[in-house]
């Protein structure tokens, strides 16, 4: 089969089949060639370009050209000697050069090719950055990864992440650079959710982190899984923003409850609702309470609410769920941290390790949360109705 026939990843494909050295890093790059550089050695890179130059040259020439736009890559595509190429690669390799040269890239004469090192005409600086916003009181925030493309221009992917439901929408756009860094930047003054500089490994880290918590009922979007092991291939100690935070800032030695409820009253933080499934009991409990057919006093039922709230407590926040509610408000702590707000991100930091301790003095706070949350059920069950119909609505979908 020509390489006329066949595209770049079906021809890498054919290559990881026949340089089977190199199947483990050719294929986990589907077929981009800014990951297909990341993933190889110089030699190896060499030794693939040169395949696929003889073998598929249409793809060979594709992937030179991708390659040759970056600096860091230009000098595996233009250290090759095409006297020692057959032919067909020959002809590939001569319709790169000329195009290169085109394009401002100084391409020394054949006879020298073996000894340049190329040399890329000025471009404009690359992109590469790395945002987030804050949580919103579903517990949402948005992350925006953006980063040059090997063939020109920038590749942007847009994140909704959720530590109750993992990676909850998903988009991936190409664009100019000048584009690119016009978005961010408005990014940046977006009011209410701003967004906030991160280093791209600790996003990263956030993203792997996040894609483990998928709700079952609710997969991933499907060009998510596409992109992920790209998306989340760091160390498995890296730091995410809110274990910045920890590691950069000592918690408060006391939180201040005024201050808490004042945050949580005002949006700051919370409700944050966990999965429907997790707080479906106390809502029908509370449904239960308010259609009571037994008429009882107002004390008497406030009574019940309480008992029911303290139950839905000790089932709702497990050890699990109580991790998860630290890493918010360690990641909150992060986005006041670098917003300036270094007291309020202290105290944050104190309420996560409050959420993580076994003694759980957090208590009083995921009350107060989960009566933010549920605040329509609990009037209904005060004024003695059916609570069925006043789910919270927070706890729906971004």
């Amino acid at each position: 089969m020509s390489g006329s026939d066949i595209g770049l990843p079906e021809a890498l494909e054919r290559a990881a089949s026949e340089l089977g050295a190199l199947a483990d890093v050719i294929r986990p790059a589907n077929g981009d060639p800014g990951q297909l550089a990341h993933n190889l050695s110089a030699d190896q890179a060499q030794e693939l370009l040169g395949w696929l130059l003889s073998q598929e040259p249409e793809a060979g020439a594709e992937l030179a050209l991708a390659w040759a736009e970056e600096p860091e890559l230009a000098s595996t595509v233009l250290s090759f000697d095409p006297a020692a190429l057959p032919k067909p690669a020959r002809k590939a390799l001569r319709r790169v050069l000329h195009r290169l040269r085109s394009q401002g890239v100084a391409v020394a004469a054949p006879a020298e090719t073996k000894k340049t090192v190329a040399t890329l005409a000025p471009v404009e600086d690359a992109v590469d950055e790395a945002r987030i916003t804050a949580l919103d009181p579903q517990g949402v925030r948005l992350a925006y990864l953006a980063t040059d493309r090997p063939g020109g221009g920038v590749r942007l992917f847009e994140l909704a992440l959720d530590e109750a439901r993992g990676v909850v929408d998903f988009d991936v756009y190409e664009t100019g650079r000048s584009r690119a860094r016009k978005f961010l930047r408005d990014s940046e003054r977006r009011k209410p959710w701003a967004t906030i500089e991160v280093e791209r490994a600790s996003l990263q880290a956030l993203i792997g982190r996040v894609a483990g918590q998928q709700s079952g009922e609710r997969p991933a979007p499907r060009t998510f899984a596409e992109w992920r092991s790209r998306l989340t291939d760091v160390p498995a100690d890296t730091a995410t923003p809110g274990a910045q935070a920890v590691a950069a800032l000592d918690a408060a030695e006391s939180v201040d409850r005024e201050t808490l409820d004042g945050w949580i009253e005002t949006g700051q933080v919370g409700p944050w609702p966990p999965r429907l499934e997790r707080v479906q009991s106390l809502i029908d409990a509370l449904s239960e309470i308010g259609k009571g057919v037994v008429v009882v006093s107002e004390a008497a039922r406030e009574e019940q609410i309480d008992a029911a709230l303290e139950r839905g407590l000790d089932e709702i926040y497990d050890a699990d769920e109580r991790e998860r509610m630290a890493h918010r408000f360690d990641e909150t702590a992060y986005v006041w941290w670098k917003q300036g707000e270094t007291d309020d991100a202290r105290i944050a930091l104190a309420v996560a390790a409050g959420f993580r301790d076994d003694a759980f003095p957090q208590r009083a706070t995921a009350r107060r949360l989960l009566e933010r949350l549920l605040a329509p059920a609990l009037q209904r069950a005060r004024e003695g109705e059916d609570a069925d119909d006043a789910s919270p609505s927070s706890g729906e979908s971004a």
